[in-house]
């Protein structure tokens, strides 16, 4: 599997082929690259890391270490840790970057380096471009023995995260004890398995009941938060007879709930609720990306604000806030952005501020999602073969549907008088993307078929 070079990391499978998998030699050069650009734009030399709990996580955050070091950083190594999480440690470390070290929802063979700035946010696209300049050019100056840098731990961090969420003046833990919540949680493994169980009984949650918990880093399903991986946990409720379910990815900034009834709240609808509550305290305007649902957008006008649409990933839908000075934002995928806190996605803050609605409303899971827009997402992606050309796919598809409202600011967008099909190449996987909505499940799945069927016929003739 060929390593994959976005605005989300440097991504790709371990072992193989230097530069064709995720390799030591990978792992150190495109780490020494980051290095470099850190020193060079804000003479900072402090680096804070972190990793998931996948298996080959300790290999290559040692491999990360030790390069830091050889560049004549300072280390300061969270260990098993969330994404959120070491994006607040490198403001309260006034570090001059961070690296964690995850494949976020990808299978365990997977890993990545996702690169953070001097603000605790993923690096911009054009200084991704420099960094992968950087590492292909290869002139890396290592420091001598004196300037090496120092290592050291700090094990606390998810506790200081935890009180930071705790602190936060939407976040009502009276509300959420009174209630005498009983959660399941899947932490699919990994360090969602120590950080959220840590969270809800800091929040007074009843009682937590832990599923999948266990960091060993063997992922029990699927580590994408898609209802079907989440079988096993809609069971664990209905069994346990739980207020609610609650899902993570295997770095934490992906958040999906399960309702008492085992029935799916929808990862899409996760922003969606958490938005709800925020606009009710802060009127102001939202974003989310152009594959997120609607149903952000009635929510919001609900209250009289505005809803941008950002390209898909985290950085795009952070700029955006900035730009449209947003109180909440995020991604259809279970990402919640708040700003109030820091511009990274953090399903911690979004299961505070989730149970914090959940417990004002004094409704049930079930009963608080029926009483939103709703719309049905399909979907779907392609796998990508490297001789298929996805800017001509697009173009043919554009052509095609000429007719119709089209937004080429991320891959293609076609509006269906209210219903609408996004198709874009992946940050993160050799695939495309085709998500669609609408009202009806049968029109989105119809939907998005039709548009597979016009990328297959596409892909035969080039």
């Amino acid at each position: 599997m060929p390593l994959i070079k976005s605005i989300s990391g440097i991504r790709g499978t371990i072992g193989g082929k230097a530069g064709e998998n995720l390799t030591p030699e990978d792992v150190v050069k495109f780490t020494a690259a980051f290095a470099s650009w850190v020193k060079q734009k804000n003479k900072k030399n402090r680096m804070v890391i972190g990793r998931d709990a996948r298996i080959s996580g300790k290999m290559v955050s040692a491999l990360v270490s030790s390069t830091l070091q050889a560049m004549g950083v300072d280390v300061v190594d969270l260990g098993l840790s969330t994404t959120p999480t070491v994006e607040l440690m490198v403001t309260d470390e006034k570090a001059g970057g961070g690296i964690i070290i995850t494949a976020s929802h990808n299978p365990m063979q997977w890993n990545a380096l996702k690169l953070l700035n001097d603000r605790g946010e993923f690096i911009s696209e054009s200084e991704g471009k420099k960094i992968l300049a950087m590492a292909d050019a290869g002139n890396f100056v290592f420091a001598e023995i004196a300037a090496l840098g120092s290592y050291r731990t700090d094990e606390s961090a998810i506790e200081k995260h935890i009180g930071k969420i705790k602190a936060l003046s939407l976040v009502n833990r009276d509300a959420i004890k009174e209630q005498k919540y009983k959660v399941v949680v899947d932490g699919v493994n990994s360090s969602g398995g120590i950080a959220v169980p840590q969270l809800l009984k800091s929040l007074g949650v009843s009682e937590v009941i832990e599923l999948n918990c266990e960091p060993t880093g063997k992922f029990a399903h699927n580590p994408e938060p898609l209802p079907e991986n989440l079988v096993e946990l809609s069971q664990q409720v209905k069994f346990h007879k739980a207020h609610l379910g609650i899902a993570v990815d295997p770095d934490v900034d992906r958040l999906a709930m399960v309702c008492e009834d085992g029935s799916m709240f929808g990862e899409e609808y996760t922003l969606v609720a958490v938005a709800d509550y925020v606009l009710q305290h802060r009127v102001g305007n939202t974003v989310s990306n152009l594959s997120s649902t609607r149903a952000l957008k009635d929510i919001t006008e609900k209250y009289g604000a505005k809803y941008f649409a950002s390209p898909v990933g985290e950085v795009h839908v952070v700029t955006r806030m900035k730009e449209a000075n947003a109180v909440i934002g995020g991604e259809g995928n279970g990402g919640i952005i708040y700003p109030e806190f820091h511009y990274g996605r953090d399903a911690l803050v979004g299961i505070a501020l989730f149970l914090s609605h959940l417990a004002a409303s004094g409704k049930t899971c079930s009963v608080l999602r029926a009483t939103y827009p709703n719309y049905i997402i399909s979907k779907n992606k392609i796998q990508l073969t490297p001789e298929v050309n996805i800017d001509r796919i697009l173009s043919g598809i554009e052509k095609k549907y000429s007719s119709q409202p089209t937004n080429t600011e991320d891959g293609l967008k076609i509006e269906f008088d209210g219903d609408w099909v996004h198709l874009r190449r992946s940050n993160t996987e050799p695939i495309i993307r085709i998500y669609s909505e609408s009202e009806h499940e049968t029109t989105a799945n119809n939907l998005a078929k039709k548009i597979m069927q016009d990328i297959q016929l596409l892909m035969k003739e080039s």
